[in-house]
């Protein structure tokens, strides 16, 4: 059976992630979760006061930075999941916080960020057989990607989900602030001058606010066979 990469793209809080680990794991590939990418270089902004106090990035001082910026990805052995580190610390539960949320869309519409990312990206899908998911992934990253999805939701269903999965890891939040949040982050990210989101031509489309996991995962392993097959 050939190797291919697949490329998911779409709406945050999709459960695009989720979605692509369970796959990656079922078909031995390898997930890269591209979006832990830009809110790891979003923390890293946080941290070290890259971000002014009306939510705009010190642009200079963080290409300047960039270089000091190293994301990489280990297996837990436990749970068989990728972990997401930030300069060799394990910075996985920071960066799905609220606060990173509230940030990223403006640092991931940063060309030199996005050029970056891309760039590692790219290297890490060299040997193939690796699931990705993002925003521009089929049609930035890898346009030639073998199979490609692009997910979406409803912004009320994605809200309900982003809000009790925060309330399951004991975070205190809004319903009605997740909702700004998510509908503020689809008007960045489709808007955005530099690889804004959009479903690629030749990408499939998955509507997912009414389906169960299962029918998910059964629907993505039957495309993941046809292109496999082909």
């Amino acid at each position: 059976m050939k190797k291919i990469i697949i490329a998911i793209d779409g709406f945050s809080s999709c459960g695009k992630s989720t979605m692509a680990k369970d796959l990656a794991k079922e078909i031995g590939y390898i997930y890269i979760d591209s979006g832990a990418m830009y809110r790891a270089v979003t923390l890293y902004c946080l941290n070290h006061q890259l971000v002014n106090a009306d939510g705009s990035i010190r642009e200079t001082e963080l290409q300047q930075q960039m270089k000091d910026i190293h994301i990489s990805f280990r297996l837990n052995p436990e749970t068989q999941r990728p972990v997401t580190f930030l300069n060799g610390a394990n910075v996985e539960e920071q960066i799905r916080t609220i606060e990173v949320s509230s940030h990223v869309s403006p640092v991931a519409a940063l060309g030199f960020v996005r050029q970056a990312m891309m760039e590692q990206q790219q290297k890490m899908g060299e040997e193939k057989g690796i699931v990705m998911d993002g925003r521009d992934i089929g049609t930035a990253v890898f346009p030639d990607a073998e199979l490609k999805i692009f997910v979406t939701a409803s912004p009320e269903i994605r809200a309900q989900r982003r809000y009790d999965e925060l309330k399951a890891k004991g975070q205190s939040v809004s319903f009605d602030e997740i909702l700004k949040n998510v509908e503020e982050r689809d008007r960045i990210d489709q808007s955005r001058a530099i690889s804004p989101l959009r479903k690629a031509d030749d990408a499939l489309l998955l509507d997912n606010s009414h389906m169960t996991i299962a029918e998910q995962k059964e629907w993505l392993k039957e495309q993941f066979n046809k292109a496999t097959h082909e």
